[in-house]
């Protein structure tokens, strides 16, 4: 979910008192109910709610438990986030992808599609922030919930699942020896068909919204659709953030070098690129903000699941999927991912910090390891803060005026009636008595 960076070690065994989840608890429900409850308070506020719940975590694990280290990494970790999501959307902003016309319901599910294969080469908040801003152009008479809610599906998430560049669980994984292409080769089939069932689910319901526009719109507009790109000098300080990932010493480099590549950026682009894409800082700042209160507010969260990890009875591939999913859809998914592969690992004698070990886990229980990956990736899409992709999509879609569902409708009307019984079929496919897979 956060940063694709490697960070300091953590203070491991650190246990907090269970009254200190519920800061986190109170930054969810302040994210989902607030804009209903007051929307215009909550939108001159939530820095200040973000920053308060965050400092009673912060208070806590200085003052009380005398874990600053553990605060310092969040710290770390933080400011990793900010500029790899950060870079990306200023760089993107300098890209205009101009599309005349409008897409026939194909033309969405391929694009969609390239936004799920390019998500694994430049990372699943590389192709949203690219992507978002044309998707919307190219449905601009007929765009509607459901057209953002499966690009966050697609492009934000599930697509990203086949390399360590796509999402930063399987970079994590990377980084503790899991071989690169080791993703693609073991989980090309659940990705495919998690692809093929969101893109036909989507096609049915983007070809009832094509066919309820008037035929006179559709055939005016349709005729016009051509395709050009421009601000391609961007593509340079995009690659220094993609090389920049992979930088992890010394500490502080990496990052100096994508907040360097935005500002490069955003100097280098003309203004009337940045007026194209309708460009303001609106989304990166509250982006920011709001995640400031949840990387501090879920540490006790994490801190929790880390010390009872092994409680919870993982005896089963089906377990860790659906434990490492649902976990990775409220809390950071990268750190969520290492806590269960931690406890797979550990339950089989072996290490989580030797690569020897790791290696000698995939070679005997490779089938357990793509459970939690996948787990972890697809239940991303679960909710606006699964990932932080999905939270930056939906603050652009809103600054494009584009009605966006809110936390409660986007999880309950979608995620839940479409995402799991997806997941079900996976699962059962993959990781049951009964798996094909």
């Amino acid at each position: 979910m956060r940063s694709m960076l490697a960070m300091p070690t953590e203070q491991p065994g650190i246990e907090p008192h269970p009254a200190m989840i519920i800061p986190f608890g109170l930054m969810l429900l302040a994210i989902a109910l607030m804009p209903f409850v007051h929307r215009h308070w909550w939108e001159h506020n939530y820095p200040k709610v973000a920053a308060c719940l965050g400092a009673i975590t912060a208070t806590y694990y200085i003052f009380f438990i005398h874990s600053g280290a553990r605060i310092l990494h969040v710290a770390h970790e933080y400011i990793s986030f900010i500029a790899l999501i950060g870079s990306l959307f200023v760089v993107s902003g300098g890209i205009h992808i101009r599309v005349k016309g409008e897409a026939k319901p194909w033309v969405n599910c391929v694009f969609l599609l390239i936004g799920a294969v390019l998500a694994n080469f430049i990372g699943t908040t590389g192709a949203s922030m690219l992507l978002i801003r044309p998707w919307i152009r190219m449905n601009k008479y007929r765009i509607t919930a459901f057209h953002i809610v499966f690009f966050i599906f697609i492009v934000s998430n599930l697509g990203g699942c086949l390399t360590p560049i796509g999402d930063p669980p399987l970079f994590m994984g990377y980084l503790k020896g899991v071989p690169f292409w080791w993703m693609l080769q073991n989980a090309w089939a659940a990705w495919l068909i998690g692809m093929l069932a969101l893109l036909g689910i989507f096609y049915a319901l983007d070809r009832a919204n094509f066919l309820r526009a008037p035929k006179e719109v559709r055939d005016r507009e349709i005729p016009l659709e051509t395709w050009n790109i421009t601000g391609w000098r961007n593509v340079a300080f995009l690659v220094v953030i993609l090389v920049a990932v992979f930088i992890k010493h010394p500490p502080g480099v990496s990052e100096a070098l994508m907040f360097g590549a935005a500002i490069g950026s955003y100097f280098a682009t003309p203004g009337q690129i940045h007026k194209a894409n309708h460009f303001t800082f609106e989304p990166i700042r509250e982006v920011a903000w709001l995640f400031v209160g949840i990387f501090l507010t879920m540490v006790p969260a994490l801190d929790y699941l880390k010390v009872h990890a092994g409680e919870l009875g993982l005896d089963s591939e089906m377990k860790f999927f659906w434990l490492t999913g649902l976990l990775s859809g409220a809390l950071d998914n990268a750190p969520t991912y290492l806590t269960f592969l931690a406890a797979a690992t550990g339950r089989h004698g072996l290490s989580l910090d030797n690569p020897a070990d790791i290696q000698a886990y995939i070679a005997a229980h490779g089938h357990e390891l793509i459970a939690i990956s996948l787990g972890a990736v697809f239940f991303g899409a679960i909710t606006y803060i699964g990932n932080g992709p999905n939270f930056m999509v939906k603050s652009i879609a809103e600054q494009a005026q584009v009605k966006v569902p809110s936390f409660f409708v986007y999880l309950f009307k979608y995620a839940v009636p479409i995402l799991v019984p997806l997941f079900l079929l996976i699962s059962i496919l993959f990781f049951s008595r009964w798996r094909v897979f």
